[in-house]
């Protein structure tokens, strides 16, 4: 896991919950770190700099791709 990069960061537990499903689903490994701590105390996220997601540098380009499509297709009703 060393060898993982930051793609993302974000602060709070709740905003992670999709994109876990997502990567589950496409197999890519990943690991939120500071997860835990910040889902006990949302509070701590500003402390220790938010909740970042880190991939293997292979799978960097797909995953940019997936939160883009994230941030982009989703519909207000």
């Amino acid at each position: 896991m060393s060898e993982f990069i930051t793609v993302a960061t974000f602060n709070f537990a709740h905003e992670i919950i999709v994109l876990k499903s997502i990567l589950e689903h496409e197999g890519i490994p990943y690991l939120f770190q500071n997860e835990n701590l910040i889902a006990v105390d949302p509070l701590a996220s500003y402390a220790y700099g938010g909740i970042d997601l880190k991939v293997h540098p292979n799978d960097v380009e797909k995953v940019k791709e997936i939160l883009n499509n994230l941030n982009t297709n989703l519909e207000i009703v």
